[in-house]
């Protein structure tokens, strides 16, 4: 069973990866898979907020490690892949193209009317992919 988390460094990805390391605790034959997204847009922003090419890569671990540590704490292998672009798109492609049994994201608890305006990118991810979704708020 191959276990995929998508996450950004948000509460509700550390919430989704604890919830995953739960569910890979349960089926130790699971393979948990982490997922960042470095989004083009923001990575623009991050480039010029920061000083150097180091300061952007720290920030990024600073989003990643947490649940790395966490999984490793709990005694679950887990891989990280990183990938560029739009998280939503790069998300399903990915976990389209890589045969993913299960998908766990976090929710952005956005509230019903902000959802309709802007569309969240686990609702987008939720549409989209083949395999069964878990939002985890």
């Amino acid at each position: 069973m191959k276990i995929a988390v998508a996450i950004d460094g948000s509460e509700n990805a550390l919430r989704a990866a604890k919830h995953a390391i739960t569910l890979a605790q349960h089926f130790p034959e699971a393979q948990l898979e982490f997922i960042y997204v470095a989004d083009y847009n923001k990575a623009k922003d991050e480039r010029l907020l920061s000083q150097n090419e180091e300061s952007l890569l720290l920030k990024r671990k600073q989003k990643v490690d947490p649940v790395l540590e966490l999984a490793h704490n709990a005694g679950v292998k887990a891989k990280l892949t990183m990938l560029k672009g739009d998280p939503s798109q790069e998300i399903i492609k990915y976990v389209n193209a890589e045969s993913i049994d299960q998908l766990i994201i976090g929710s952005r608890g956005l509230n019903t009317f902000q959802e309709m305006i802007l569309d969240s990118v686990s609702h987008k991810v939720m549409k989209h992919v083949n395999c069964p979704v878990t939002v985890v708020k």
